[in-house]
């Protein structure tokens, strides 16, 4: 097997509402371990909450997200974003608009002084996300 590195999104009780958004914004197929699959979580953790979940996406993403248990922290305090790179600017453009409908954009998707289509936001989860649609060279 060929290393891979993903990002795993640790959320505070949305992960499987999470899942679901990312999914209808950048398509694929998901997968949901629950804590009670695997003996609970301990105390304060709710059975049914994500233990791990897994969306594999037709572009060849791989997005990890789970719930945080008790004493864990989320991820969504502003120190690692997540960023979509791709020189298809229409493909880039849609997941822009679909990532940031209840969320917040900090930097419209717009040309930038290095050449490229690029925007920031923070989706409805707390996320940060970077898209940037790589401009081919001339």
């Amino acid at each position: 097997m060929a290393p891979t590195l993903s990002p795993y999104v640790c959320l505070a009780g949305t992960a499987r509402e999470a899942l679901a958004f990312y999914r209808s914004v950048l398509g694929g197929e998901v997968t949901i371990s629950t804590f009670a699959e695997f003996g609970g979580g301990g105390e304060g953790v709710d059975p049914d909450a994500v233990m791990h979940g897994q969306l594999d996406t037709p572009a060849g993403f791989t997005l990890m997200v789970s719930d945080a248990m008790p004493g864990m922290a989320a991820n969504s305090d502003g120190n690692v974003a997540l960023c979509l790179t791709s020189d298809d600017a229409v493909q880039l453009r849609a997941w822009f608009d679909g990532l940031a409908e209840g969320g917040k954009v900090t930097t419209p998707m717009e040309r930038q002084v290095w050449g490229d289509e690029y925007g920031a936001l923070t989706d409805r989860f707390g996320v940060d996300w970077m898209v940037n649609g790589a401009t081919p060279p001339e």
